[in-house]
């Protein structure tokens, strides 16, 4: 029991300063729709690497407190935003260019599959002992 509230408490943490990221990922998102006209999948992808870099700093500090070296967590958190980027993109592909989904209802969708998925593996591989 002790083990599942701590895990709970954590992804509680991650997803509360993953919001900051995710402020930064949107932001970037519907500025440059918006504002530029860039294709939204272009948009999201560019979003999702500004939301990536908030999120490292936060998430190796507050979330994992972790020791891991920068030389080691930082290719690992890399491979682990790689494989969300590669997820992001084809996703809004599929949602927004096929099945024709407005842009944010989509990216709404995928950010909540992405948040499982980059806390797991942030956890046990990136930032874990």
């Amino acid at each position: 029991m002790r083990i599942g509230a701590s895990l709970l408490r954590q992804f509680v943490g991650f997803a509360a300063v993953g919001s900051v990221g995710l402020a930064g990922h949107y932001l970037v998102l519907t500025g440059l729709v918006e504002l530029q006209s860039v294709d939204p999948v272009a948009a999201s992808v560019a979003g999702f690497v500004v939301g990536g870099l908030i999120n490292y700093a936060l998430n190796r500090r507050l979330v994992f407190r972790s020791d891991r070296a920068h030389s080691a967590a930082g290719p690992r958190f890399l491979a682990v935003a790689a494989s969300g980027l590669v997820i992001n993109g084809a996703l809004m592909t599929v949602l927004v260019d096929w099945l024709e989904i407005y842009y944010l209802a989509a990216q709404v969708t995928v950010t909540v599959g992405l948040t499982v998925w980059h806390f797991a593996l942030n956890k046990y591989w990136t930032f874990g002992d």
